[in-house]
């Protein structure tokens, strides 16, 4: 295994181990199987229309995606800034513990640095995944004072 990695953002080849590390980890978390023509869509289509995020990835000496992460946008009227939201966070088990995150995080902070207008980070995290919430708590982030509610529009509710 490569000791090195690097974070980098995300590029259209990188589609297939996004979908792979989303269907991963839809699985691993949650017990979901996604739809898989719907997932390649929902990936490729950040590609298509940066409005809707860009992705980072962590990429290992041998060019093996290892990692990554979306950020999508929340713009917050009460502090006239945006929130970049941290989603579909996903290191392949063998690179774990190894800091990629931290890697991932510290890229994503220093893009929003160079942004401007950002206030800050959010991400929802499954409230039985502990080891990430661990990792996310290590990297300085803090549970907030809010509770996240939804209601899903579509037949399946995942």
């Amino acid at each position: 295994m490569d000791s090195e990695v690097t974070v980098r953002l995300g590029v259209s080849t990188d589609v297939d181990s996004l979908i792979e590390f989303n269907r991963s980890m839809a699985l691993e978390t949650e017990g979901i199987e996604l739809d898989p023509l719907e997932l390649a869509k929902g990936v490729s289509s950040v590609f298509e229309d940066e409005r809707k995020g860009y992705y980072v990835v962590a990429e290992s000496e041998n060019r093996q995606i290892v990692g990554g992460l979306l950020i999508v946008y929340e713009w917050s009227d009460w502090r006239n800034a945006w929130f970049w939201w941290i989603t579909s966070v996903f290191i392949i088990p063998d690179y774990r513990g190894k800091g990629i995150y931290r890697r991932l995080y510290e890229f994503v902070k220093q893009e929003a640095r160079k942004e401007g207008n950002v206030h800050g980070f959010r991400l929802y995290v499954d409230i039985e995944n502990t080891a990430a919430q661990q990792v996310y708590e290590k990297v300085g982030m803090f549970a907030s004072q809010y509770m996240l509610f939804g209601e899903s529009l579509e037949q399946d509710q995942t």
